[in-house]
């Protein structure tokens, strides 16, 4: 355990780092940094480098170890305010989620509402791009070839509503752009719905995306323009806090 902590934390200070360059510098055999590396892989807290599959960087999982210390990080101490103010005006769960690579989106902070039967989402839970409102709001702001990459791979189907046509997808990540918000109705987890809109970098790219999430028995979607608006105000205001840190 001692070990896969000091790898830890040498990738996260080195990367994008190379199984050799973490073994010469623990002077330890390749084959045993590179099991130790497979297992954190496995656990979600690290990823092989987009930019170079034998270099290994730090996993967003970690983001979400312990959030309440982070509230110092820009996007913790921008986003919080404006979430607790959001589910204070809607009464429902209101949550943050960064994107991990194009593996998928990671549960980083979340405030609940206080009504009997709400939607629950852990703290360093993860889901996928293609079948949430999180995801797609941060895909329909990705490159193209970003796009092609996660189409390419597959678009699982979790239920009836999930899109798994590339296409139809497609179709959907240019209405969340002319929108300004992604709506989730049952396409992931049946019964739950989100309405999220993206926290964005200063040259546009995705970082994140904050989410309000309901039953569907309370899903309206006469309120949708509304708390479209909402959760895309929301996320526009994190974005400029955080960027103005």
């Amino acid at each position: 355990m001692t070990r896969s902590l000091r790898i830890l934390e040498a990738v996260a200070q080195q990367q994008p780092v190379t199984v050799g360059e973490l073994a010469k510098h623990f002077g330890l055999p390749k084959s045993t940094v590179q099991r130790t590396l497979v297992t954190l892989h496995e656990a979600g807290w690290l990823r092989a480098s987009r930019g170079d599959t034998t270099r290994w960087e730090i996993g967003a999982r970690v983001l979400a170890v312990r959030p309440a210390a982070l509230q110092g990080a820009s996007l913790f101490a921008a986003a919080r305010e404006p979430m607790e103010r959001v589910r204070d005006e809607v009464n429902e769960t209101v949550h943050l989620s960064v994107l991990d690579g194009l593996q998928g989106m990671v549960v980083v902070d979340r405030v609940d509402c206080d009504r009997a039967v709400r939607t629950f989402i852990e703290i360093g839970g993860t889901s996928p791009l293609h079948a949430t409102a999180v995801g797609q709001a941060v895909l329909a702001h990705l490159r193209a070839n970003d796009v092609n990459e996660v189409v390419a791979r597959g678009l699982e189907s979790y239920g009836e509503a999930t899109v798994t046509d590339p296409d139809e997808l497609r179709a959907k990540l240019a209405q969340v752009r002319s929108d300004g918000y992604a709506v989730n109705r049952n396409q992931y987890r049946a019964d739950v719905c989100a309405i999220a809109a993206p926290i964005l970098e200063a040259d546009g790219t995705p970082l994140a995306a904050v989410a309000v999430s309901m039953p569907d028995s309370r899903f309206d979607e006469d309120r949708l323009p509304e708390l479209g608006r909402l959760v895309a105000e929301t996320a526009a205001e994190i974005t400029a806090r955080r960027l103005s840190r």
